[in-house]
């Protein structure tokens, strides 16, 4: 149990006191004092899916860098390739060590042609920093500058999260495609940077204004007046965490992590060795191409029989033997299945494959399933055809 001197210790968001007044359950993530739950969590993972609902994510950190050769040094810290990237647009990367291993996972965004803004996660945000300081320190041409504290950041997620906003804002969200972003008036907040990005697998906005607590105060109860009709409901960590594991996404100190390389992780995707610039930890990815890829991948998993495979479970063969682990489990409340993400041998790693979890003891059946176990629905333009004459 938190001390009365440690919970004193926990850094705070601008929205700390309206969380409190809220009557939400707090706890301590990486060093903060957050929202884990405020009406619970199957009832706020369910406004995200089927309306909207409404998260602090003040906590993430956010890293500028500035300068003639921003972009080179974009490219040389991060995996993906941003190059291609055009003003206004965003995509996801990472940071490696030289091991090919995980600093930690970001969101690049291109504010201009030597203006980029990195989003990274709030447990890692001083380790972030400092790495960043000292892969690119001896470059010329770059200013690195850490303004994780200039933003209260506000993420509204959900199949009405456009409708939401929309009231909030003169700018046509309608216009804004995923992974790109905008600057524009928000509930009378001017510049602020709307980007249509999330970590819930559902559409949504994310809206960085001002960090002063009156201001941030404001704007959340604006959002939820807004969202009233569509039954909003602010959200903690909890249903976070499942929104996310639903729609398979990884998380640091668990999918993704210093010991974990990017092709066992299954993100190869967002790794571009012929982008023609190296960058941390391209050599040691090439060479695990060369020797024929990794030898654990991340799986996702449905649990046959009875039970939860928790984070941190070990995952055996069909004769008992210990091959894995999982790496994030729970029920999933809008799929009403137990599912789970767990590294295997790449042997057992095959749609179908029968393995079990060790629960209590117990073995527990399980089988591997494709990923992401949760999709957004698409939505479909209607069919419009000319009247019969």
């Amino acid at each position: 149990m938190a001390t009365t001197e440690s919970l004193s210790t926990l850094r705070r968001t601008a929205l700390h006191t309206t969380h409190h007044s809220h009557k939400a359950r707090m706890v301590d993530f990486g060093g903060w004092d957050m929202p884990v739950q405020y009406r619970g969590l199957i009832d706020e993972h369910m406004a995200v899916r089927t309306g909207v609902g409404v998260f602090d994510v003040s906590h993430m950190g956010d890293i500028q860098l500035r300068g003639p050769n921003s972009l080179a040094a974009v490219q040389k810290l991060l995996m993906n390739d941003a190059s291609k990237l055009q003003t206004g647009q965003a995509h996801y990367s990472a940071m490696l060590y030289p091991n090919g291993t995980f600093v930690d996972d970001v969101v690049l965004h291109k504010l201009g042609e030597n203006d980029f803004l990195i989003v990274i996660n709030a447990g890692t945000r001083e380790k972030d920093v400092r790495w960043v300081r000292s892969v690119l320190g001896g470059m010329s041409g770059v200013h690195v500058m850490d303004v994780s504290d200039y933003y209260t950041q506000i993420a509204i997620q959900g199949p009405k999260a456009k409708d939401t906003l929309q009231k909030l804002t003169g700018v046509d969200l309608s216009a804004i495609k995923n992974y790109w972003f905008t600057w524009g008036q928000v509930c009378g907040c001017h510049n602020v940077l709307i980007a249509r990005t999330g970590y819930t697998g559902e559409d949504g906005f994310e809206i960085y204004i001002p960090a002063d607590e009156p201001t941030s105060s404001r704007v959340w109860g604006e959002v939820l007046a807004a969202g009233e009709e569509f039954g909003i409901m602010p959200c903690g960590l909890g249903s976070r965490n499942t929104l996310r594991l639903e729609s398979a996404m990884a998380l640091y100190g668990h999918e993704i992590s210093d010991t974990i390389n990017v092709f066992e992780a299954n993100l190869g995707r967002y790794c571009k060795l012929d982008k023609g610039t190296d960058f941390v930890g391209r050599e040691a990815l090439q060479a695990i191409v060369d020797e024929g890829g990794p030898t654990r991948k991340l799986v996702g998993l449905e649990m046959v029989e009875r039970g939860i495979g928790r984070d941190g479970y070990p995952v055996l063969d069909p004769d008992g033997k210990h091959i894995g682990e999982v790496t994030s489990g729970s029920p999933a409340p809008f799929l009403k299945k137990n599912i789970a993400l767990a590294y295997v041998p790449v042997a057992f790693a095959e749609m179908g494959t029968e393995v079990a979890v060790e629960i209590r003891g117990l073995p527990v059946k399980a089988v591997v399933v494709s990923t992401p176990f949760y999709k957004r629905p698409r939505v479909v333009a209607p069919i419009i055809t000319a009247p019969l004459s």
